[in-house]
C-alpha cells in the first residue's frame, strides 16, 4: 500500500503518542519505534529525538490520527496493539487510546477486540511482524 508523507507522519506521531500513554518508554518500544521510523523512510536522527523527547514534549497533538483509508487505520491499530504489548504489559491507557483511535477511524469494535486478542499472541514473537513493513511512502503523492 502506498501512502503520502503526511499519512506516514501521522502514523509515526500516533504511535509515539501511544508509547507515551503509560508515562514510560521501554527499550522494546524504542526498538520497534526505530523499526517503524525506518519503514516509513524517516530520518534516523529525527526518530531518535522524537522517541527520546515524547514524554516531555507538550506541543505534540495527542488526538488519535484520522486516516483517509480504513485499511491504513487497521494497519495502524494492529501495529499499535503490537507496540502496546512489546513490554509484555499492555497498559489500560494504551489500549483505551487505541480503542478511541479505532472509533475515530470508523472501525468496528468487534474487530478491535479480536485484534486485541491476536496481539497478545503476536507479542510473544521474538521479532513481531509489523504492518508498517507493507507500506510505501510516496513523497510526491498528495491527498485532498
Amino acid at each position: 500500500m502506498t501512502i503520502s508523507v503526511q499519512e506516514g507522519s501521522e502514523y509515526f506521531r500516533g504511535l509515539l503518542i501511544l508509547i507515551s500513554k503509560d508515562r514510560r518508554v521501554t527499550d522494546e518500544e524504542m526498538v520497534l519505534m526505530r523499526r517503524i521510523g525506518k519503514s516509513l523512510g524517516l530520518e534516523k536522527k529525527f526518530c531518535e529525538t522524537a522517541i527520546q523527547d515524547i514524554l516531555e514534549n507538550t506541543y505534540v497533538n495527542t488526538d488519535p490520527p484520522r486516516f483517509p483509508m480504513p485499511e491504513l487505520a487497521r494497519k495502524f491499530i494492529k501495529d499499535g496493539l503490537t507496540l502496546a504489548g512489546a513490554d509484555s504489559e499492555a497498559h489500560g491507557f494504551e489500549t483505551g487510546w487505541l480503542k478511541t483511535a479505532a472509533e475515530t477511524n470508523g472501525l468496528d469494535e468487534e474487530w478491535f477486540l479480536q485484534e486485541k486478542k491476536l496481539a497478545v499472541q503476536r507479542s510473544k514473537d521474538a521479532e513481531p511482524r509489523l504492518e508498517v513493513d507493507d507500506l510505501k511512502v510516496e513523497y510526491s503523492k498528495q491527498r485532498p
